[in-house]
């Protein structure tokens, strides 16, 4: 706070400048602005479709975000905002220009443009044509294309010349994009935006087509490349299907897998009759007794010729009717001879084969059908187990065929899926893509209206610049002055007490014995008061009689003044004051009263000094170059001071500033307390930071600083007392 205080006392020490610079910038900037043409504004309205569908034939039902919205918004504006588009609107305006187009000309042609001649004009307006048709910006290589470029420049063509007047934006939330733009003829600013607009658009349904070409061809190449991969697969599990004579797999693996179910069932059927019937024949044969087996044997040998050739034609048939997988038209064959055999067995059975003693005619026929069962039942067997052999081979070949379909199938599916998805995406762009959304003009530019004028406020602003740049000059000096101006700050530089500090007299002031008692100046009253608080700080140091010796850092700090006022300050409160002029180099106390006793006659005689209260005494000296110490030694100087310490109660003594140490220190050696002076304005240096060393080195004898020459003191500022961090 207090330096922000010190910095207005800064700032109001310098008004004078703060008030003319800003005053001078403010008539200047006036004379100026005052030809500056006025300024009209044009403005235009694009409809986007990307918030407001209604225009569209064909909606997609994808719900966009906010910010996928926002970013196509950007992306249009700043597109627009491109040197690529803006060179079209250059193009089209040094084109009119070029070619004299009227009501389409509003520069002065500049004098590059003046001194083109014809050929050069008829070149340029091919060039700007081509290049106007292509699209393209002109090449700065170039030096006939860099004069058409410096040209666009001058005249305000160019495009980072449009783009510092165009301002384009979104409005709000809505599905519009508005453009504005500034220039000094209304017609021209129109011009500008719809010419501007209509380009862009242009540009855009140009973008937006082709790239929907390049994707309709892209995704129709893509269908057809899954299209093919599917057909290929398709022809391949084709080829395989004929070349391993494969109708349809599956119904193939069924029947044989029935055929063999079938085939396993009547062969398990007929080792069971071959069982049954081995078992019967065999008790037959036991009952009968070897010679009944003799005769019978001799009887049947003719008729068992004709039954085994039956049996042997009914065993083929039998094989063949198994192996056609029990073909019914080869029952009929089978039966047949099974008929013969039963007639045959029959006929075998009419006559007597055993004796007619005996009676066991009904066992031996029931044997021979027996026999003849076994035989067809073994000789099924052996038909059916190589029929079911040949079946399993089959089958077992039916396996590397599914394992290479399903893998023939699987690929298809697969191919199958991607070409309905790539035909999908296919129809879905193609649809989409049928009806693009384009841009509209929906609102174009009209002549600008006038605006307000901006002259005013140009000037307003160079005054408040120039005033915040005076202040900030001030505050650049101001934080890099060192100097000390207030009692706080030389409290905080010195680490010791300032006792009070002095005001700045006027140039009518007089500091004399009798000034100090006669002048009543507004200042002096002021400078009065300062010393009476400073005098009241030392007489509380310590009690009468005192020596209190003044010294100073350097020169021409107002030592003698104070040392004046000092003494007029105790001598009004009825005390005993002597003063004496210990700076030999300059010694203005004793020019004040130069009739008056001198220091080095009372050293060496006795003389008799005027004590009396309310009055002050004064011992000068010759000045030259000498010290107290030169002029008597130390015991001397000693018994004289305290003889004066008996007459008078307080003895001041100017002392030389700490520039010649050694004669101020003598005196201080002498001194009960001492006070240094400092005079406001000015900086510590690093030299006097011996001379501040060796002050605070007194410890208690020193009494404080005085600050001399201030100006007006902020109350902060202006405290007294011990130092403070700040």
């Amino acid at each position: 706070m207090t330096e922000f205080l010190q910095f207005l006392r800064l700032l109001q020490r310098n008004k004078v400048t703060l008030i003319l610079v800003p005053l001078i910038t403010v008539i200047v900037c006036f004379f100026l602005v005052k030809k500056l043409p006025d300024v009209y504004e044009s403005h235009a309205r694009i409809a986007t479709g990307l918030v407001d569908k209604t225009d569209q034939i064909v909606t997609t039902q994808r719900d966009e975000q906010d910010s996928q919205i926002s970013r196509k918004f950007e992306s249009l504006i700043q597109a627009m905002r491109l040197k690529k588009t803006l060179d079209q609107v250059s193009y089209k305006l040094l084109l009119n220009d070029l070619k004299g187009v009227k009501d389409s000309t509003w520069r002065e042609p500049v004098k590059e443009f003046s001194e083109m001649s014809k050929s050069d004009k008829s070149k340029a307006i091919a060039l700007l044509t081509q290049k106007y048709k292509a699209k393209e910006e002109l090449f700065l290589w170039k030096p006939f294309e860099n004069r058409i470029n410096k040209i666009l420049d001058d005249m305000g063509y160019s495009a980072n010349a449009l783009r510092e007047k165009l301002v384009i934006y979104r409005t709000g939330t809505g599905d519009f994009i508005d453009i504005e733009f500034e220039g000094d003829d209304p017609a021209f600013t129109a011009y500008v935006i719809n010419t501007l607009s209509n380009e862009f658009i242009s540009f855009n349904s140009s973008r937006i087509v082709g790239n929907n070409r390049k994707t309709i061809e892209f995704l129709q190449n893509f269908m057809m490349q899954k299209l093919d991969a599917l057909n290929a697969r398709m022809n391949t599990l084709k080829n395989y299907k004929i070349q391993n004579r494969v109708l349809n797999l599956n119904e193939q693996a069924k029947s044989i897998y029935g055929q063999m179910a079938d085939f396993e069932t009547r062969q398990q059927m007929a080792e069971r009759d071959i069982i049954a019937y081995s078992a019967a024949i065999k008790n037959i044969d036991n009952k009968f007794n070897p010679a009944d087996r003799e005769y019978f044997e001799s009887a049947l040998t003719s008729l068992n010729q004709s039954i085994v050739a039956s049996k042997t034609n009914l065993r083929l048939l039998n094989e063949k009717y198994v192996q056609s997988n029990f073909d019914p038209k080869l029952k009929a064959g089978v039966d047949s001879v099974r008929t013969q055999l039963v007639t045959q067995i029959a006929a075998a059975s009419d006559k007597y084969i055993y004796s007619p003693m005996a009676s066991k005619q009904d066992l031996v026929t029931q044997k021979l059908t027996m026999e003849i069962s076994l035989e067809l039942s073994k000789n099924s067997v052996s038909s059916i187990k190589n029929e079911l052999k040949r079946l399993n081979k089959k089958f077992d070949g039916l396996v590397p065929n599914e394992a290479k379909i399903q893998e023939y199938e699987t690929g298809i599916d697969i191919a199958s899926k991607e070409y309905i998805e790539a035909l999908q995406r296919y129809n879905e762009a193609s649809l989409e893509f049928s009806f693009p959304v384009y841009l509209r003009l929906i609102e174009r530019a009209m002549p600008g209206e006038v605006q307000a004028s901006k002259k005013m406020v140009l000037v307003i602003l160079s005054g408040v610049i120039s005033f915040t740049f005076c202040v900030f000059v001030f505050f650049i000096l101001f934080y890099l002055d060192k100097s000390i101006r207030y009692p706080l700050q030389l409290a905080n530089a010195t680490e010791r007490p300032v006792l009070g500090y002095l005001n700045v007299l006027d140039k009518t002031s007089s500091l004399s014995l009798s000034g100090m008692n006669s002048s009543d100046g507004k200042s002096m009253r002021l400078y009065k008061n300062l010393v009476r608080s400073i005098r009241y700080e030392l007489d509380n140091e310590k009690a009468d009689p005192k020596i209190i010796a003044v010294t100073s850092l350097s020169e021409d700090v107002g030592k003698t003044s104070l040392v004046i006022a000092l003494g007029w300050a105790f001598s009004k409160i009825n005390k005993t004051v002597l003063i004496i002029d210990g700076n030999f180099g300059q010694p203005d106390v004793s020019k004040l009263n130069p009739d008056y006793s001198l220091f080095d006659t009372y050293l060496k005689k006795d003389v008799m000094l005027d004590a009396t209260p309310g009055q002050i005494s004064i011992l000068g000296n010759k000045g030259g170059d000498a010290s107290l110490l030169e002029l008597a030694d130390e015991k001397l100087i000693n018994e004289k001071l305290t003889a004066l310490k008996t007459q008078f109660d307080i003895i001041l003594i100017e002392t030389d500033s700490l520039n010649a140490m050694n004669k101020a220190k003598e005196w201080i050696t002498f001194s009960d307390r001492v006070v240094a002076v400092f005079a406001a304005g000015r900086s510590i240096s690093e030299e006097d930071q011996s001379k501040i060393q060796y002050i605070n080195n007194l410890g208690e004898k020193f009494a404080g600083w005085i600050l001399t020459n201030t100006e007006d003191i902020p109350e902060q500022a202006g405290k007294i007392g011990k130092p403070v961090e700040v």
